[in-house]
């Protein structure tokens, strides 16, 4: 992962914009600048100034002394850096520097915890979608870190370009068994949400969520001890909430039902677990998004409700490949072909329901992972129709839509609806995502919205459509 060890003489660059010059003089002409992190091997002394090769850009030269420091030993200097946004190209470099000098025996887990942490901030902050102050550098802060073996991966998500760490760094924590806090950096570290490739096909993607639940599961919260604060290990519960939906997700997807069934209640257990009292301000948004995940999937584990004392056959069945039909047939037309509706969403059975009278057949689709919508198949004036409901329209990126209940006469359905958005509707300047929720009373015939209030409370007549098995079930009144 990192350079190998060799006998010389190195410093490292400490001040932004270190011009390396071509002879001993500050009027000299700049060959290139250095970056915080840059590691110069130092060839001697001449007129004040040091005589160094920066092997990054392959060059030689002359810097002051005040701009670098010789090689460093891990202590405060590295714990200091950790924790200073900002500073991360120069921290990778002081411990790269102290992996490739210290003898083997003398490296423990909190060298790879202080790169790790360092290498996962840059990460993120080259990945912000507004830029900050300072943030120019960022490219060469890159170019330094990777020139010390610690490696980042790129890709297109939610319409900006993520840069993730690779986390070597982090699976040496957990391999050499670092502290409770070290041990909680790295898991989090690993099974970042926003890391896993949207491009990755399902079988590559399960695989990935598998290995990081297991990441998960070898980091108990509650065996971390009170080295630990509570609101991280609430905040561990939280990633395991999200990173069990995951998987449940592409377990279904993939058809493995059993693994879906399983980490769907795992997501809900743990959301229930994480003490909402002890959260961070900062970890609020989390726990939303750990919700909306978890509603995605809980139908994995809902029992199938009977259809029974119906005029309707409702059939799940394969289609093309990829897809999923259900098929409706009623009693009162036996010879006639039934109704057939496909989808290349995940259709979960145990959400299927059908409305009094026979007037329609709702059921919950997961098409994409984090994201569920409904689809309410009901007869037309031409015969039957299949319309969808989707959480939201404008600049989604989480959300579900389930159904309550219907109507006694079935011609109307209860929904709740919640989901996250970012864009123009966050808050200005920022693009920060906001959460929307509401309970709606929908039209049957054209899922045209006649009701709707923010707490279904507030719906005085419809919120006694809703029934048992929803109110048991859902996240929506959490």
């Amino acid at each position: 992962m990192l350079l190998a060890v060799v006998t010389m003489t190195v410093a490292l660059v400490v001040q932004g914009e270190t011009p390396l010059r071509a002879t001993a003089h500050d009027g000299a002409p700049k060959q290139t600048i250095l970056t915080p992190g840059d590691w110069l091997e130092v060839r001697g002394q001449q007129q004040g100034f040091l005589q160094v090769y920066d092997h990054r850009h392959e060059r030689p030269g002359y810097v002051r002394p005040g701009m670098v420091r010789s090689a460093p030993r891990l202590g405060p200097i590295v714990d200091y850096l950790k924790d200073s946004p900002g500073s991360e190209s120069l921290g990778i470099g002081y411990v790269a520097l102290y992996l490739r000098t210290a003898p083997p025996q003398a490296v423990g887990p909190e060298a790879f915890d202080a790169l790790g942490t360092m290498a996962a901030r840059l990460g993120e902050r080259a990945s912000a979608r507004v830029a900050k102050a300072g943030d120019a550098s960022l490219p060469r802060e890159l170019e330094v870190a990777e020139s010390y073996g610690v490696h980042f991966v790129s890709f297109e998500r939610d319409g900006a370009t993520r840069v993730c760490y690779d986390g070597e760094a982090f699976r040496r924590v957990l391999a050499l068994g670092g502290t409770g806090p070290a041990r909680l950096r790295a898991a989090m570290g690993l099974t970042d949400p926003a890391c896993v490739d949207p491009q990755a096909g399902s079988t590559a993607a399960l695989a990935l969520l598998k290995w990081r639940a297991d990441v998960l599961d070898a980091v108990d919260p509650s065996t971390l001890g009170d080295e630990v604060p509570a609101f991280e290990r609430a905040r561990l519960r939280l990633r395991r909430s999200i990173v069990s939906a995951q998987l449940s997700y592409f377990a279904a997807r993939t058809g493995d039902t059993t693994l879906s069934h399983d980490r769907s209640l795992a997501a809900k257990r743990e959301l229930m677990l994480a003490d909402r009292a002890v959260l961070a301000d900062e970890d609020r948004a989390t726990y939303d998004e750990a919700a909306l995940r978890a509603a995605t999937v809980r139908w994995a584990a809902e029992p199938a409700v009977p259809s029974s004392g119906t005029g309707l056959v409702i059939e799940i069945v394969a289609g093309q490949p990829g897809q999923t039909c259900v098929r409706v047939q009623t009693h009162a037309t036996p010879g006639a072909p039934p109704f057939e509706h496909c989808t290349y969403g995940v259709v979960w059975p145990s959400s299927v329901r059908i409305a009094p009278h026979d007037a329609a057949v709702a059921m919950m689709v997961q098409p994409l992972e984090g994201w569920s919508e409904l689809h309410l198949l009901h007869p037309g004036t031409a015969g039957w129709v299949a319309d969808t409901l989707a959480p939201m329209t404008i600049d989604p990126e989480l959300g579900y839509v389930e159904l309550a209940g219907f109507s006694p006469d079935g011609a109307h359905l209860l929904v709740a609806r919640e989901s996250r958005a970012s864009g123009p509707l966050g808050a200005p300047h920022t693009l920060a995502p906001w959460m929307w929720k509401s309970f709606q009373v929908l039209s049957v015939s054209d899922l045209h919205v006649e009701r709707e209030a923010p707490a279904l409370g507030s719906l005085p007549a419809p919120k006694r459509w809703d029934t048992a098995d929803w109110r048991r079930g859902t996240l929506a009144l959490r």
